[in-house]
C-alpha cells in the first residue's frame, strides 16, 4: 500500500474543500456577505442604506435559494427511494400463489400456445395423465412442432426411488383416501417405468414431437412444470399451495438455467433407439422397448406388474381430479 506524500495529502484536502463549497455555494455566499458586513458594521464603517439594504436582500436570497435547493434534494431521494420500494414490490409480485382450481386452470393455459414445455419431478404421473398428451393434442390441432424434456427419478437405482418413496410416505398421513399412502420403492419405479413408455408411445404417433427423458439419481421434493409462457411449481398434495411464475420475470429465467443444469448431470435416453409400440402396447413390446433403451426391467417384475406399467403409461389418473 502507498503512502502519499504532504503535496498530494494538501492537494486531495484543497480538493475536498472546494467540491464542498460548490455543493453549498448558497450557504457560503450568504455566510460571507453577513460576515463582511457584520465586521464593517463591528470596524465602524460607514455604509450607505442601500448597501446594507441590499446586502440583506443577497443573504436572504442566498438562504431561500439553499431551501428551495435542499428541498429539491428530498423530493429527488424520496423519488430514489419510491422508486426502489416499487420495484421491489414488482420482484415480490412476480410470484402468484395457486390453489385448488386454480393450479389446473394455470396448467391449460399454459399448455395452450407453448411450443416447449419441461418437466421436473418424481415419476411424472400428472404429467402422463394430463400434460403430455393434452400438449401432443394441442400440437396437433394446430400443426406445430413441440419439445418435451422429462426430469424423473432413475427406476433403476434402488436408493432414489426407495428415498422418493419414503419421502411420499412422510407426508401421506396429510392426505384424505389413503391412496398416498400405498408409496413403495416398487410403486416408484413403476411410475417412472411408466413415463418412459408413455414418452416413447407419443413420440412414434407425432412426427413433429421432440422429447428426451432424463434419469435422475436424486428425489424431488416439488414440481416443476415450465412452458414458453410461465412455470409452474407444485408440491404432491393437490391441497397445498402452488406457485406461478410469469415468463418475463427474473425467477423464470433463473429456473430455465437451473432446469437445464438439473438434466446435464442426469442419464438421458436415447428415444431414437425405441422399439415400436402398437396402439395397446403388449408386455413383449414393452420389455424390449425398455431393453433396448438400456433400461431393463427386474428380473423379479412379472408379466402383470408389465401390465400395470402399461396402465399407469397410458391411463394414469389425474391427482388433481377429486
Amino acid at each position: 500500500m502507498t503512502s502519499r506524500t504532504p503535496q498530494q495529502s494538501s492537494g486531495r484536502r484543497l480538493e475536498d474543500s472546494i467540491a464542498w463549497a460548490v455543493r453549498n455555494a448558497d450557504g457560503v455566499v450568504a455566510i460571507g456577505v453577513a460576515l463582511v458586513i457584520g465586521l464593517m458594521d463591528i470596524l465602524d464603517e460607514k455604509f450607505d442604506d442601500h448597501i446594507v439594504t441590499g446586502s440583506i436582500l443577497l443573504v436572504l436570497a442566498a438562504l431561500v435559494y439553499g431551501s428551495l435547493t435542499e428541498r429539491r434534494r428530498r423530493l429527488a431521494d424520496i423519488r430514489t427511494a419510491t422508486e426502489g420500494t416499487s420495484r421491489a414490490i414488482e420482484d415480490l409480485s412476480m410470484v402468484r400463489t395457486l390453489a385448488g382450481p386454480e393450479v389446473r386452470l394455470a396448467h391449460e393455459q399454459a399448455r395452450r400456445s407453448t411450443a416447449r414445455w419441461v418437466f421436473k419431478g418424481g415419476t411424472g404421473t400428472y404429467l402422463r395423465a394430463v400434460t403430455l398428451p393434452e400438449c401432443v393434442l394441442e400440437a396437433q390441432r394446430q400443426r406445430r412442432s413441440l419439445s418435451m424434456k422429462i426430469d424423473i427419478v432413475n427406476p433403476a437405482d434402488d436408493r432414489v426411488c426407495a428415498a422418493y418413496a419414503r419421502f411420499r410416505r412422510t407426508f401421506s398421513h396429510r392426505q384424505e383416501g389413503g391412496a398416498f399412502a400405498e408409496w413403495t420403492t416398487e410403486r416408484t419405479r413403476k411410475e417412472s417405468y411408466a413415463t418412459v413408455v408413455a414418452a416413447s408411445w407419443h413420440r412414434q404417433r407425432l412426427d413433429t414431437l421432440e422429447i428426451d427423458v432424463h434419469l435422475s439419481s436424486v428425489a424431488p421434493t416439488l414440481r416443476f412444470d415450465l412452458s414458453d409462457t410461465c412455470l409452474i411449481i407444485t408440491q404432491d398434495d393437490p391441497r397445498r399451495v402452488s406457485l406461478c411464475v410469469e415468463q418475463g420475470r427474473p425467477l423464470y429465467d433463473y429456473y430455465v438455467t437451473e432446469l437445464h443444469q438439473s438434466r446435464e448431470q442426469a442419464v438421458k435416453l436415447d428415444l431414437r433407439e425405441a422399439t415400436p409400440l402398437s396402439d395397446e402396447p403388449t408386455v413383449d413390446e414393452v420389455r424390449r422397448l425398455l431393453d433396448r433403451l438400456g433400461l431393463p426391467l427386474p428380473a423379479s417384475f412379472t408379466d402383470g406388474d408389465v401390465g400395470d406399467i402399461i396402465d399407469k403409461a397410458l391411463r394414469a389418473e389425474d391427482p388433481y381430479r377429486r
